[in-house]
């Protein structure tokens, strides 16, 4: 195992209703005046937005309003967002969302607490040195965004997908009301079990470092989200699974799933940034579409990590060698996928890049990267548009 350090700052408030004690939690930080920070119409067609107003208004707390937050969160939103808190003062953000508004949230909360231009910071051409403070309200569980780290912005004028890590970003809270993703179309549930999955696997297939409890915490946490995803096919108000699934996505992207390791591969996250950011395609959808052709090409490098994720995971029979075990463990993998109408290759994905296409997301992978990307395997460039061209069938 390698040393680390565990740090989840984010204090969870879990539960049925537990919207309705906003007012309080963001009153408890001593603000001036909220932006209230979300995507469409479903916030406002659910209630859910006016019942936060509600909560706030009771407690006195003043607001401004930005909403237009898409999947693939734009660049473009995250400076009017800045512009428009400079204006009206605002000193704390409310994302009421998923993973895009809450990275949305996070990078005008770089923007506002740091001089210069915020897109310097998913370019990593430096560091932010603070954030403005920030809530989530959680509608979907996918990112595990409320508690991790993380953000990832797609620049609109040049369609690159960018992520920047800083613990300096991570909410001060998140309300997670389980109840709350039940009115989400069942293709965005299958895409936020395949993230939560996908964040979690990141971290499993590694070459250097690990400790058992962790990995019998991420196997465990693996299996749950199996489990429930196929119970929200056939019954999507099953409010345990809700909340199975929603406390997963967070466990598995606040560092937990990771420690004792040597900061994970996320390799898979890199290859989709790209996908995602020339096709705007869903983001777990596009993690599905790419993973299996990513765990074949490392396969070879990471054998015996891909056999115990088979047997523990997944749940086949050993074959005569950790090496059939484990292409057995990918392809249940893929089968779990199309069990919840995930693809499992671009075309599947609804995508055919042409051979340029491919060679252009390779390239900018791997500036992306700064260098060699993965720990299962460390990837160039060419490795990464050999992946592209396997999941392309080319």
């Amino acid at each position: 195992m390698f040393n680390f350090n565990f740090y989840t700052p984010t204090r969870v408030v879990f539960g049925k209703e537990t919207e309705y004690r906003i007012g309080k939690l963001v009153k408890n930080v001593n603000c001036k005046k909220v932006l209230l920070h979300y995507g469409g119409g479903s916030v406002i067609r659910s209630g859910l937005l006016g019942r936060i107003k509600e909560s706030l208004d009771a407690s006195g707390v003043s607001y401004v309003e930005l909403g237009g937050v898409v999947p693939n969160p734009r660049l473009s939103l995250v400076r009017e967002g800045i512009e428009l808190c400079r204006k009206e003062g605002v000193d704390f953000l409310l994302a009421v969302g998923g993973g895009s508004v809450i990275d949305s949230a996070k990078a005008i909360g770089y923007g506002l607490a740091n001089d210069g231009d915020v897109w310097d910071f998913y370019e990593h051409a430096r560091q932010a040195s603070a954030c403005l403070p920030i809530g989530v309200v959680l509608t979907i569980a996918a990112s595990g965004s409320e508690m991790s780290n993380s953000s990832v912005i797609t620049n609109d004028e040049t369609l690159e997908k960018r992520g920047y890590n800083n613990d300096i970003s991570r909410p001060v809270f998140a309300v997670m009301n389980p109840e709350i993703t039940m009115t989400l179309p069942p293709y965005q549930t299958a895409c936020g079990c395949t993230d939560i999955l996908m964040h979690t696997m990141e971290r499993y297939f590694t070459n250097g470092g690990n400790m058992e409890i962790t990995d019998a915490i991420a196997e465990g946490l693996m299996r749950t989200v199996i489990t429930n995803a196929k119970i929200l096919v056939d019954d999507p108000d099953n409010y345990d699974a809700r909340a199975e699934v929603m406390w997963s996505g967070s466990l598995s992207h606040n560092g937990l799933t990771g420690c004792g390791n040597d900061g994970g591969d996320f390799a898979s996250h890199l290859l989709e940034h790209e996908i995602g950011g020339m096709f705007d395609v869903a983001h777990g959808a596009g993690l599905a579409a790419i993973w299996g052709s990513w765990a074949r090409y490392v396969i070879d490098n990471c054998t015996p990590r891909f056999a115990k994720f088979a047997v523990n995971v997944m749940g086949v029979e050993p074959g005569k060698d950790d090496m059939e075990t484990g292409l057995k463990g990918i392809e249940a993998m893929e089968d779990f996928y199309r069990a919840i109408s995930m693809p499992t290759n671009l075309k599947e994905l609804g995508i055919d890049p042409t051979e340029e296409q491919l060679e252009t997301m390779a390239k900018n992978a791997r500036i992306a990267a700064g260098g060699p990307k993965g720990s299962a395997k460390k990837l160039e460039a060419e490795d990464m548009l050999k992946i592209y061209q396997m999941a392309a069938g080319k």
